[in-house]
């Protein structure tokens, strides 16, 4: 499962008069440490853009889902509750969690969703659907064959453990036959 991190980034661009003004805007990285979205947000933005920029905030997303569509320009965020019937209480359990869908309107991201949702087996509503600020979406992998030094990297990041020094225990503890004798 994928770890999501939101990244306002703060950079000067030009409008269409040629006036420049600081903008801040949002993206999504796959990454597994805030320290690595940071890296791998710097390494995006360089591409795009010439200037210098300023990440402003990273924090973790909330999405359980990304799901991006070709032909599709904007990211909505959808409101997804799951239902579920506890048998202990007898009453009706909503879990609510949140999917990311790529689409054009309201509309397309409602079918998109829907779309997602298929082949779940249990019921579900979809009670809110609204445009999110997210700009782009920067996937850990994108399926393609030449990423696999980048596989060798991540694999290798998620296979590193902290180094933890062994500590020698030198307490004595006094056993109840111990201290019944004294």
């Amino acid at each position: 499962m994928a770890t999501w991190y939101e990244c306002k980034v703060k950079y000067r661009k030009t409008d269409e008069t040629g006036n420049q003004k600081m903008v801040g805007e949002i993206y999504l990285v796959d990454a597994i440490s805030f320290t690595e979205a940071e890296s791998r947000i710097n390494d995006e933005m360089k591409a795009y853009v010439s200037e210098e920029f300023k990440i402003a905030n990273i924090k973790v997303a909330n999405y359980a889902e990304i799901h991006p569509f070709e032909n599709a320009d904007r990211w909505f965020k959808s409101k997804i509750s799951l239902l579920a019937y506890d048998e202990e209480s007898g009453k009706e359990r909503k879990t609510n969690m949140y999917f990311l869908v790529q689409a054009n309107d309201v509309k397309e991201a409602y079918d998109n969703t829907v779309h997602t949702m298929k082949g779940t087996m249990g019921d579900y509503t979809i009670p809110a659907i609204s445009e999110s600020a997210v700009l782009d979406v920067f996937p850990y992998f994108s399926g393609d064959e030449d990423e696999l030094e980048q596989l060798e990297r991540f694999n290798a990041l998620k296979a590193s453990k902290p180094v933890v020094a062994e500590i020698e225990d030198h307490m004595e503890f006094v056993t109840e036959e111990e201290e019944e004798t004294v």
